[in-house]
């Protein structure tokens, strides 16, 4: 499927949001993390902050109710108190860690590649990490929680889990990429959307792959990311025919076809979370820009 000009648009707009949601102070623990500093391992941002595809149902018994201030506040963040629908009788105590997730759906709905619409129908719900909690404050059916990390705005309705640590698995060097790499013969997934519902990406964009703990993938997995010429159901834009003519400057005696040349490789991305039927990956490395519908394989 060819992308037009506009819709290309929206996809930088989405992926330039995503790029300040990460890098933006207001939302950020800044004195624990280093945005885009690409050292020895993701950051704490980009691992805590990555969001997560799920088919598995999120227990919602936990939910945040309001805060302080909520006669004028629609949104909590870094520093707010807010109010939790349990207490001590259902067992919280002073001290407890929580995190705060919502669903998210595509505003847009608007369908990139061919089997996008499926695939994430296949992968689960997308959640959003909007960031961390700690109780202050029990009573018997409701608990205070003040804000001690944000990824993005907190309101009312929003699902609280107990905090689970995540990962932060170790790079390897870019300089090991190699753009000759055989098949890898491993599991073959899509870049199938990114954070935020991006569709275009990056070295640091977080982006969900229809390979989860089901088909093999698990953290500290790289993808190999690549894309094949002449494939027209691909978002990257495209005319027919111009793997072999293109604007009528010089053409081959032979068509060749999408299948008959080398595919290109991109650039790769570290596993960072993994759920059974979608990974997370951070990209790490890149090329030229990858679009959604592009091929992922484990390495």
């Amino acid at each position: 499927m060819r992308a037009n000009a506009a819709v290309v648009s929206l996809g930088i707009l989405l992926a330039s949001a995503g790029a300040w949601a990460q890098g933006n102070p207001q939302t950020q623990d800044v004195s624990s993390t280093q945005p885009h500093a690409l050292s020895s391992s993701p950051d704490y941002a980009a691992v805590y902050c990555s969001d997560f595809v799920t088919d598995e149902k999120l227990p919602e018994d936990l939910r945040l109710i309001s805060g302080e201030e909520s006669n004028i506040k629609v949104v909590f963040a870094r520093g707010d108190l807010v109010f939790l629908s349990k207490g001590s009788s259902q067992g919280v105590k002073v001290g407890d860690r929580f995190s705060v997730v919502r669903p998210e759906t595509d505003p847009t709905r608007f369908q990139w590649f061919k089997w996008q619409g499926k695939l994430m129908k296949a992968m689960g719900t997308l959640y959003v990490d909007a960031g961390h909690l700690e109780v202050v404050n029990v009573q018997p059916n409701i608990s205070t929680a003040r804000v001690t990390f944000s990824c993005a705005y907190m309101q009312r309705g929003d699902i609280v889990r107990p905090m689970q640590e995540r990962p932060s698995p170790p790079f390897k060097p870019a300089s090991q990429f190699d753009i000759f790499a055989p098949v890898s013969g491993k599991p073959v997934g899509m870049l199938v959307t990114g954070k935020q519902f991006s569709q275009l990406y990056g070295r640091y964009s977080t982006v969900y792959v229809n390979l989860g703990s089901n088909q093999g993938a698990k953290v500290g997995d790289y993808y190999r990311i690549f894309r094949y010429q002449g494939s027209m159901s691909e978002t990257a834009p495209n005319t027919e025919g111009y793997q072999y003519q293109l604007y009528g400057f010089g053409s081959t005696p032979v068509k060749y076809k999408w299948n008959d040349l080398p595919r290109e490789l991109l650039g790769e991305g570290i596993v960072i979370s993994v759920s059974p039927n979608s990974s997370t990956i951070y990209v790490t490395y890149s090329r030229m820009d990858m679009y959604a519908g592009d091929y992922a394989e484990i390495e």
